[in-house]
């Protein structure tokens, strides 16, 4: 049988780095058979902390399914620049969810403190290059926000 153990963010615990993404406006395809889906291209943005620096390269996509429930199951693919070169494509894969009211406000663009909801993706890189290869053995676990046009990650390695 399975054990499975509740994880927590150590209040005190500094992120490994931190991603913050700048969005396109959001492109509603409509309900389909899956939920809403939605899908936001990304503009670009930053990865700062002690573990990695660098620059999220404009191209990506952050793909989204609004359930029945009024979750957000999230799925993004983008490229990380390092500050000495070096690219790492990221695929990260996630959940947002919370009081319908708030998830609502959300959607409108109000800055909604991350506190009031759900938001936590799991995180894998791939890279050809020797520098970052350690990206290629680790998975990370985020903890988000999301912001009007931005999205914003702390990333912590799991060890």
């Amino acid at each position: 049988m399975l054990g499975l153990q509740r994880i927590a963010f150590d209040a005190g615990q500094a992120a490994d780095f931190h991603d913050s993404r700048r969005a396109e406006a959001i492109t509603n395809l409509g309900r389909t058979p899956y939920g809403e889906r939605r899908v936001i291209g990304i503009l670009g943005g930053t990865v700062r902390g002690p573990k990695l620096t660098g620059r999220i390269l404009p191209g990506g996509v952050d793909w989204q399914i609004i359930r029945s429930d009024g979750g957000a199951d999230i799925r993004a693919r983008y490229m990380i620049e390092t500050a000495a070169g070096a690219l790492s494509m990221v695929t990260s894969e996630g959940l947002r969810h919370g009081p319908h009211e708030l998830m609502e406000k959300l959607a409108r663009g109000d800055n909604i403190d991350p506190a009031h909801y759900y938001f936590r993706t799991v995180m894998r890189f791939e890279t050809a290059d020797s520098s970052v290869d350690w990206l290629n053995r680790i998975l990370a676990l985020a903890k988000g926000q999301r912001e009007p046009r931005a999205v914003r990650l702390d990333v912590f390695e799991v060890e």
